[in-house]
C-alpha cells in the first residue's frame, strides 16, 4: 500500500514537473500552496478551478449581455441611440477612454459607427461604472426603468442603485479573473452564483430561467465546500 501511494506521488509530481514547464511556475504556485506541497492535490485543485471557470462563463457572459442591452434600450429611449455622446453624460475617465477606442477600432475596421456597434465594444467595467455614485441622478431619473418593475432585493426590497453595485462590484472582478484564467477557487462561488441569477432576474425573468436552466455550475461545484485557507467574499 505504501509503494502504491508513492508511485502516485512520484507520477503526480513528474506530470506537475511537465504541466509547469508548459503552464509557468507562477500560475501553479497557488494551487501547490492550497495544497500544502502536495503537487497530485495541487493538480486536482487547477483541474477543478478550470472546470469551476467554465461552468461560471454561461452565466457571467449572460449577465454582461443582459445587462448591457437594458441599460442601453433604457438610456436609447431617454436620450436617444448615441446617449454616450451627449456633452458630460459620460463621468467616469475610464469609460470616455474606453468609447473613443471602440470607436478608432470601428473606423481602423472600416464599419459604420452605429450604436449597436459601439456598445458591444464596450466592457462591463464600462456598464457597471453607470452605477458609480456619480451617476444618482441617472438611476433616478432614468437607469431604475431598465429593472423589472416587480424586482426586490433579498430582503424583499425595492431596487436602489446600491443593491447593483454591492454584488457587481466583485462579480465584475470575478469575470476578469475567469476571463484571465485565475484562481478562482478561494472566493464564494455559490453565493456568486446566486447573485448572478438574482440579478439577471431583475433584467430579464426569461434571460435569468435561460442561465438556470444552462448552468453547469451547480453540477460542477463539489458538494462539500472547498476550503482553502480565507475564502474571498
Amino acid at each position: 500500500m505504501q509503494g502504491q501511494e508513492n508511485t502516485s506521488a512520484e507520477r503526480g509530481a513528474t506530470e506537475h514537473d511537465a504541466l509547469e514547464r508548459v503552464l509557468s511556475t507562477e500560475r501553479l504556485t497557488t494551487y501547490v500552496s492550497w495544497a500544502a506541497g502536495d503537487k497530485t492535490r495541487a493538480l486536482q485543485l487547477y483541474a477543478l478551478n478550470t472546470a469551476l471557470s467554465e461552468a461560471l462563463y454561461t452565466p457571467l457572459q449572460m449577465l454582461e449581455v443582459a445587462l448591457r442591452n437594458r441599460f442601453h434600450t433604457t438610456l436609447s429611449a431617454a436620450h436617444g441611440p448615441f446617449w454616450f455622446n451627449a456633452a458630460d453624460f459620460l463621468k467616469v475617465g475610464h469609460q470616455v477612454e474606453q468609447l473613443q477606442k471602440a470607436k478608432e477600432l470601428l473606423r481602423e475596421q472600416g464599419k459604420p459607427l452605429e450604436p449597436g456597434r459601439i456598445v458591444a465594444a464596450l466592457t462591463f467595467g464600462f456598464w457597471t461604472a453607470l452605477l458609480n455614485t456619480v451617476y444618482e441622478d441617472v438611476w433616478r431619473t432614468t437607469l431604475y426603468r431598465a429593472m423589472q418593475p416587480e424586482a426586490r432585493d433579498e430582503k424583499g426590497r425595492g431596487l436602489n442603485r446600491k443593491s447593483l453595485t454591492r454584488p457587481l462590484t466583485p462579480l465584475r472582478e470575478l469575470r476578469n479573473r475567469v476571463a484571465h484564467h485565475e484562481p478562482i477557487l478561494e472566493w464564494n462561488l455559490p453565493k456568486h452564483h446566486t447573485n448572478i441569477l438574482r440579478i439577471t432576474n431583475w433584467l430579464s425573468p426569461a434571460a435569468a430561467s435561460w442561465t438556470q436552466a444552462q448552468s453547469r455550475f451547480p453540477s460542477v461545484y463539489p458538494p462539500q465546500p472547498i476550503v482553502l485557507g480565507k475564502s474571498h467574499e
